[in-house]
């Protein structure tokens, strides 16, 4: 029996219909579908969380195309719109790294890439340049060896913080040098990542830092989780490998994470496992400072992606929302 939903319907009548597919959709995908798309926008137009943060663009997909995406609280973000997606990069560098070393890490990758290597003191606005001609030229090493506004110099290393977590872009800034990308500035950045990453997955770097200088789009960050989830790229088998506990409330090797306090969540090769014993369901994430939250669920079947702009610390606000948007397409029921 064939059963067609329409939005033009009233929600009574809509409401109905999706009860009455219930039943099929456990052997249809096109109905499970259809349930799951349901739910899912609902959650992001009216769960408070999700208000919260209007306006964005949602998008869930596979390993081969979007299934079910929206702009939500007007147009001012869609599939295409490009932003700085902040610490959203650290997976792309992450993936860039293991693809590099074809899947073969060492232990200062590792180190780095779990952010237990000991360079604590980076700060991502002294790389931040106004002036065309100054951020065009600057290099990974210039970027590096920089004044910290805060103090010190960002290449300054912590001998006590060696093996234990401790979110900074310094790990990352350094284990780029250790790769041969010193002398890059944005461009050739760019050029030689895609070089391992592909060049179908479009992006650009507005400073030359590794955790979090990228811009791009929803549309093109989604080519990217496709080919994790396609195993296109070498990360697709090591979501979650070496992962490390980064809440110094409840873990002795960890001294400083961005995540809400109450959370528990884990970190791998620069992504995170939203671990949490209570509220987490072991998705792998790289939520960025300024709102956009990357994901791939435990199960790596489906990937999606909150895309915004908003002030810096934004990114827990929307992995909130985007968490329970994955829910409701994985459950079928809206949150």
């Amino acid at each position: 029996m064939e059963v067609r939903c329409k939005y033009k319907l009233s929600a009574y009548i809509f409401a109905s219909c999706l009860l009455s597919i219930t039943a099929s959709a456990a052997t249809s995908p096109v109905m499970a579908n259809a349930l799951r798309t349901h739910a899912a926008t609902q959650t992001a137009q009216n769960n408070a969380a999700c208000t919260a943060i209007q306006p964005f663009y949602w998008e869930i997909g596979n390993q081969t195309e979007a299934l079910a995406s929206g702009s939500v609280g007007g147009r001012t973000y869609t599939a295409n719109t490009l932003m700085p997606i902040a610490s959203a990069s650290k997976w792309i560098f992450g993936a860039y790294v293991v693809q590099a070393r074809q899947g073969q890490l060492n232990q200062d990758d590792i180190a780095a890439l779990t952010m237990s290597s000991g360079y604590t003191n980076f700060g991502s606005t002294s790389c931040v340049k106004l002036l065309a001609a100054i951020r065009d030229a600057q290099t990974v090493n210039q970027c590096f060896q920089t004044d910290n506004p805060r103090g010190g110099n960002n290449a300054d290393y912590n001998a006590d913080a060696l093996g234990k977590f401790f979110y900074n872009g310094g790990h990352f800034q350094k284990l780029a040098l250790d790769l041969g990308l010193g002398a890059d500035n944005n461009t050739a950045l760019q050029r030689d990542m895609q070089m391992y990453l592909g060049t179908d997955f479009k992006f650009t770097f507005g400073s030359p830092q590794l955790a979090g200088g990228v811009n791009t789009s929803a549309s093109n960050y989604a080519i990217f989780l496709r080919k994790i989830l396609n195993k296109q790229l070498y990360i697709g088998d090591f979501l979650g490998a070496y992962s490390v506990c980064t809440n110094p409330k409840t873990c002795t090797n960890a001294i400083y994470t961005p995540v809400p306090a109450n959370l528990r969540w884990d970190y791998s090769l620069g992504h995170w496992v939203e671990s949490d014993p209570v509220s987490g369901d072991g998705a792998f994430s790289s939520a960025g400072a300024f709102g956009f939250y990357p994901w791939i669920d435990k199960s790596k079947t489906f990937y999606g992606i909150i895309a915004r702009k908003d002030s810096a610390g934004s990114g827990s606000d929307s992995s909130a929302c985007g968490r329970l948007i994955r829910k409701a397409w994985v459950t079928g029921r809206a949150q």
